[in-house]
């Protein structure tokens, strides 16, 4: 039921006023709908969890939930989550006072650099096995930091729900600190973005404001490259920071793991295809993302494509999750130069995934003809990225292609899907690269030699199938 019915408020938002000008919609509706909202998804999330035979597990909790991971969430589930996150905080937003909302969002930086602190000083590991929490003087000793500010950094950690303070100045894990743990590829994602990232994002205005590189889109001319002197490939590559690189090829599996990258084997009808069908991973890394793929559907066959330094992380990381793919010689692994050469010849599926996000159109289309190049007649597209929307409603004829949010909520979750967009600024700062629409991806492939064919839901992503002209 929802939690609120008065009798004299305004009818709710629908297609039909959604259109209406912005200052003459009704505040009170509004909130009302959200408040309901919030209650009816509520429900939906505890009858999936009862579903499971489980409760939800406590914040305080370090126990695993059975839907930790995005390859375990229905999508029933997942839309759920999303409408929870954007409502809750379209609600907080609406009802709260603007210079308080503006006055948090701009102090969220100090949470990230409170986050590096706490993953660089291993406090989660610290923590493991002790449910009464350690007293931040001992944490300290052990950290070799001052016991006074590492305190106020944690309490504002736990003030944000990430750790807990059980007793004054007494610290213990929870779910989301144990993230954190040092064993975890989260932890090393985390790292990734609080440290060199963030110190990119810090020159992003001057460098938009620079005539010399506000109009540019090559990675030279980054908000990165302005803050450590090098572009981003260049700075992973450097012997100098070959612990900084170590911990960006752990960041990539963490960030795939947060991101769903176990769901390839789910959203797309592998059941169907052929016996010995190839799938090529082009600038595939380690070739994490297809390895989840590969132990469920091992009638396949997998390339691996990357530089060569890169490969010889791959050749490990599937010696060691996968040997069997590599003592069969399913899995090859073949080096490539994407932006001047063609992938390995007439394979069944040309993968990418988060490759076209790192680079501006002009690149892109060089990849996309190099990858065309390759293919065979028979030979599919699968562009595996997060997928934009803006952030008005749409009813034209082929929006339904598009998943849009209930009303009152913004039609592309608002705060539900915020990490896409703060994904894309994410891009633009390392490497003045973008995260794209359904339409733009189109537009591209379109103009490289390929036909669209269908948008897959990805969870967080969309995994993008084009074929051939």
């Amino acid at each position: 039921m929802p939690i609120f019915a008065p009798s004299n408020i305004p009818p709710p938002l629908n297609s039909k006023n959604s259109d209406m000008p912005v200052a003459s919609r009704n505040g009170n509706t509004e909130v009302i709908a959200l408040a309901n909202l919030i209650s009816s998804t509520a429900q939906e999330i505890l009858s999936e969890y009862s579903k499971a035979g489980q409760d939800i597990p406590s914040l305080d909790s370090t126990d695993s939930g059975p839907f930790d991971a995005p390859e375990k969430i229905s999508v029933g589930l997942a839309k759920a989550i999303r409408t929870i996150e954007a409502a809750c905080a379209q609600l907080a937003f609406t009802v709260a006072s603007p210079g308080h909302v503006m006055a948090n969002k701009v102090l969220e930086h100090e949470e990230t650099a409170c986050m590096l602190v706490a993953v660089n000083a291993k406090v989660a590991d610290h923590l493991l096995d002790k449910p009464e929490g350690l007293h931040v003087a001992e944490l300290a000793e052990k950290a070799n930091l001052d016991a006074d500010k590492l305190g106020r950094i944690l309490r504002l950690l736990a003030t944000k729900h990430c750790f807990r303070e059980v007793k004054p100045n007494v610290f213990a894990n929870n779910r989301l600190s144990m993230q954190m743990v040092s064993t975890n590829t989260v932890s090393s994602y985390i790292g990734h973005i609080a440290d060199e990232s963030v110190k990119g994002g810090s020159y992003l205005n001057e460098t938009l404001t620079d005539p010399k590189t506000a109009f540019s889109t090559s990675a030279e001319d980054s908000a990165f490259r302005r803050a450590h002197g090098a572009s981003l490939f260049e700075f992973y590559n450097s012997p100098a920071n070959s612990n900084i690189n170590d911990r960006f090829a752990q960041a990539l599996v963490g960030w795939g793991n947060v991101t769903g990258r176990a769901m390839l084997p789910r959203i797309y009808a592998w059941e169907n295809v052929s016996e010995n069908a190839t799938l090529c991973d082009v600038g595939g890394n380690k070739g994490h993302m297809v390895l989840d793929l590969m132990k469920k559907y091992p009638k396949l066959k997998a390339v691996i494509q990357d530089l060569p330094t890169v490969l010889k992380q791959a050749k490990e990381y599937w010696a060691k999750e996968n040997p069997q793919a590599v003592e069969k010689q399913r899995v090859e692994f073949v080096p490539i130069d994407f932006l001047k050469e063609s992938p390995v010849p007439n394979c069944d599926f040309y993968y990418l995934r988060h490759i076209l996000h790192d680079w501006p159109t002009s690149d892109c289309q060089k990849i996309l003809t190099n990858v065309r190049k390759a293919m065979g007649p028979n030979s599919r597209l699968l562009i595996h990225e997060f997928v934009l929307q803006h952030i008005v409603r749409d009813t034209s004829e082929g929006a339904e292609t598009i998943n849009q949010a209930p009303e009152p909520l913004l039609p592309n979750y608002g705060m539900g899907r915020v990490r896409l967009y703060k994904q894309d600024i994410n891009m633009m700062l390392l490497c003045n690269g973008k995260e794209r629409t359904l339409q733009e991806f189109i537009e591209i492939a379109e103009q490289t030699g390929f036909k669209f064919e269908k948008l897959w839901d990805s969870g967080e992503a969309g995994l993008i199938e084009f074929t051939i002209t």
